[in-house]
């Protein structure tokens, strides 16, 4: 089970806290993390790019000059894509992008990334990120007492005001909560930072099913065991 030291803003040591095995302690699945990604930028595009057609350009209807006798090309339309000013031909448009991944895929993939990030050793837990008044200068300050230099995701309750107003400035930083962390932003971030609440609101998402289907198979196997043979009835001899 792993252990990670909590601190508080001052980066004084304040305790320790273990986390779950099933959330934080997960193998690392690089075909599951790359299937997420990919899922988490189609979903994200907009998918409004166009073109405009023959049918979308201005321009006369009307045949320009006769088919034949003038010694020019002849045209059917001044909106043809073979002229310019004309329409496009096999434009791009608009179009959804977005596709469906299983749940138990995505959660996966999130257990995987989470627990890479235990063993890098870019996890930090941060009790009582209190401010007093939501000042961007002064989450600045806590950021380099932390020792927290590059792009950090600070996963902490949407309620701490003074945290989500001071860090909304920050280019490098990111403050969602538990239930907004996505695959994309664990990975382009440097560092992860959470809350006693987070961590603990990330194990019951992300490990209660496995929790309990874990339990399910336990306990059918110890009933397996308990349950006797099943032995063949002796056969009764002819008199």
């Amino acid at each position: 089970m792993p252990t990670v030291k909590v601190r508080n803003i001052k980066n004084e040591e304040v305790g320790e806290v273990e986390l779950s095995d099933v959330v934080f302690g997960a193998p690392f699945n690089e075909h599951l993390v790359h299937a997420a990604v990919r899922n988490y930028m189609a979903n994200a595009r907009q998918g409004t790019s166009a073109t405009k057609t023959r049918g979308d350009v201005s321009g006369a209807g009307r045949k320009l000059w006769k088919q034949k006798g003038t010694g020019r090309a002849r045209i059917a339309s001044l909106r043809s894509p073979l002229w310019k000013g004309g329409g496009n031909a096999h434009g791009p448009q608009p179009r959804d992008w977005s596709y469906n991944m299983p749940k138990k895929m995505r959660q996966g993939a999130l257990r995987s990334a989470l627990s890479e990030r235990v063993r890098e050793g870019n996890v930090f837990v941060v009790e009582g990120w209190g401010l007093d008044k939501p000042k961007t200068k002064e989450f600045a300050q806590s950021l380099t007492t932390l020792g927290l230099g590059g792009k950090t995701l600070i996963v902490d309750s949407l309620e701490n005001d003074n945290l989500m107003l001071s860090a909304r400035n920050m280019r490098q930083t990111k403050v969602v909560n538990s239930f907004g962390l996505n695959i994309y932003d664990l990975l382009y971030h440097d560092h992860l930072v959470l809350s006693r609440e987070a961590a603990s609101e990330l194990e019951q998402l992300l490990g209660a099913r496995n929790g309990e289907e874990q339990r399910g198979e336990t306990e059918a196997g110890e009933e397996a065991s308990e349950k006797p043979k099943r032995t063949r009835k002796p056969k009764e001899e002819a008199a």
